[in-house]
């Protein structure tokens, strides 16, 4: 299975450990992304418009060195999958959302009319963070999971588009497992207050992903330096939710 996303560092998070937990679950996937930080839905439109070479083109979570536009991502290989997704500030703001998604779908179905199109439901911010756009949701971490939720689902009806759902899994870990109560002293799976940690956090998108789009189990393989108790707590909510 060959995966490209049009994305920023929140797909970045996401594909990171992607591509090896396939192979720890004995499947195999080809994963791009196409990355600018921060880039908003907006940006690529005009990106794609200007045909502009802007995109870091990173290869199963590493850096290909080489920038590439987003006509020619797309005639790079034979993609089964395309994900799309808002930058975080405005992924729960309804109104950022037009008419660049729609646009950008129409290019997408046009240059790859058999690839599924996926939506990412990303991650609301960590409690305390200072993010400027955490106002948008009134600094309130529930609000902004909630928002993004209702947002995603509104624009995966309207366009027949399944949803790679990260900021629910996330969500989840965050208020039902200790481990993860950050702020009643568990881990935080965010790294700054807005990006997933390097470690649980990223695998927790990746697992979301994975199960999501091969539709197989994750039989807890463990990387090197991880605890092998998080991974199983992360896994067995994966698997129960998707």
């Amino acid at each position: 299975m060959k995966i490209l996303s049009i994305g920023n560092s929140f797909s970045e998070d996401a594909q990171r450990w992607l591509h090896m937990i396939a192979e720890a679950n004995g499947e195999s996937l080809e994963c791009a992304n196409l990355f600018i930080g921060g880039c908003s839905l907006q940006t690529h439109w005009i990106n794609e418009k200007e045909n502009n070479a802007f995109y870091d083109y990173q290869v199963n979570g590493n850096d290909a060195k080489e920038k590439i536009s987003i006509a020619d991502a797309l005639k790079r290989d034979k993609w089964d999958i395309v994900t799309l997704q808002q930058v975080s500030g405005l992924s729960g703001i309804a109104e950022s959302y037009e008419p660049y998604l729609g646009e950008l779908l129409t290019v997408v179905r046009s240059a790859l009319p058999d690839a599924e199109i996926y939506l990412h439901q990303t991650w609301s911010y960590e409690i305390g963070s200072e993010h400027p756009d955490f106002v948008n949701y009134n600094k309130d971490r529930r609000e902004m999971h909630s928002r993004i939720k209702q947002t995603v689902q509104m624009y995966s009806e309207k366009y027949g588009l399944k949803i790679l759902p990260s900021g629910d899994i996330i969500n989840t870990l965050r208020e039902n497992t200790a481990e993860f109560d950050y702020p009643n002293g568990g881990l935080s799976l965010c790294r700054d207050s807005f990006h997933l940690s390097y470690d649980y956090g990223r695998f927790a998108a990746g697992a979301t992903w994975f199960v999501t789009l091969t539709d197989k189990k994750i039989t807890y393989a463990v990387f090197e330096d991880f605890d092998k108790s998080l991974v199983k707590i992360i896994s067995d909510t994966v698997n129960s939710l998707i």
